[in-house]
């Protein structure tokens, strides 16, 4: 009987899930058409936003692409000819050619090698053109010294501006704000005759290390804006301690700053590491040894009679100065970034 049982209960699910199928058939066969015209727009619809996403992403990308290959020329460029024999600017070839049956040129470094050397292309003594050990100390010495006075300078006026009220701050805050947005070029010549008549400073390196340094301080903002950021409970908390406010500065707020101090000190030394104008007119020597790289380079050039024993000396000279900058923003990139936008946060 259990048997006879258990074969109606089956023969009656299995009647009862065909009832079933066929209805949910019946009622598929009717919703089908629907249903497929809703997948295939949701598919049209995700094609299109998955094809302009791409066309975008692709044509930011391209754009990118053309920019960087646009920048990396001039250096590829200069690279190349500080490493080729050719010694004329007017060179027919981008990279070295050794096959060339007119004018062959190879991968040497014999251009750094007579740079380092004071010599021309040919080997000959040319200490009056190519000077550049001398160059090159004497430019590390003038950005070294105002690098170390200007980040005094800016830390302290931050500071000042940043934690402390006195009367006067308002106006000497805007004051600067409107003193900055005049070049400093517009002072050049003034600047020129303060030291060469009024000061009458003579010595080439003291005169760019105070006219690089003096009104650095003036560049305050970045810097009050990072140090806008620290919390002052911290402050209070140390003159609860006994801290006086040189000690709030040095033992507090600086060793919390280190992104805004590398950015200061990065951007202290490379305005005098690369800059010609300013050295250009305030020197005001016509000596080789007083040069800076950025002079003694340009000279090296400009005239007729030595440009073509010097250009691949030149090129040299300009990969050379570039490496110690490029080292210092590989190694403090991340302190960098992240003291620039600390510090334009708030101001």
């Amino acid at each position: 009987m259990n048997g006879i049982q258990d074969d109606d209960s089956n023969v009656g699910q299995t009647i009862v899930k065909h009832y079933r199928h066929s209805q949910l058939n019946a009622l598929s066969a009717d919703a089908i058409p629907e249903e497929i015209a809703e997948y295939k727009a949701k598919k049209r619809r995700l094609f299109q936003h998955n094809l302009k996403h791409g066309l975008a992403v692709g044509g930011h990308n391209l754009w990118l692409f053309i920019l960087a290959v646009i920048w990396l020329i001039p250096i590829a460029w200069l690279i190349a000819c500080a490493l080729s024999s050719a010694t004329s600017p007017t060179t027919t070839h981008f990279l070295p050619d050794p096959f060339d049956t007119v004018s062959p040129t190879y991968w040497t470094f014999n251009n750094f090698v007579a740079l380092w050397r004071c010599t021309d292309a040919t080997g000959a003594n040319a200490v009056a053109t190519n000077n550049f050990p001398t160059w090159f100390k004497n430019t590390l010495i003038i950005s070294a010294a105002s690098c170390v006075i200007s980040t005094l300078f800016v830390l302290q006026v931050s500071f000042a501006l940043s934690r402390m009220r006195f009367k006067g701050r308002k106006a000497l805050m805007n004051l600067s704000m409107i003193m900055g947005l005049f070049p400093g070029m517009l002072t050049m010549l003034c600047i020129y005759f303060i030291f060469q008549y009024v000061l009458n400073v003579s010595d080439s390196n003291l005169r760019l290390i105070i006219a690089y340094s003096a009104a650095s301080g003036l560049g305050y903002l970045i810097c009050k804006g990072f140090f806008d950021t620290v919390p002052k409970d911290i402050d209070e908390a140390a003159k609860i301690d006994g801290a006086n406010e040189f000690q709030i500065f040095t033992r507090v707020i600086v060793p919390l700053s280190k992104p805004i101090i590398v950015y200061t000190i990065l951007t202290s030394f490379m305005g005098p590491w690369v800059d010609f104008v300013y050295a250009k007119i305030i020197l005001g020597s016509t000596t080789s040894e007083h040069y800076t790289v950025a002079i003694g380079l340009y000279n090296m050039v400009t005239n007729n009679s030595t440009v073509y024993n010097f250009y691949g000396i030149f090129c040299a000279g300009a990969v050379c100065i570039s490496i110690p900058l490029s080292i210092l923003f590989i190694f403090t990139q991340k302190y960098y970034v992240s003291g620039i936008t600390g510090g334009a946060v708030k101001g």
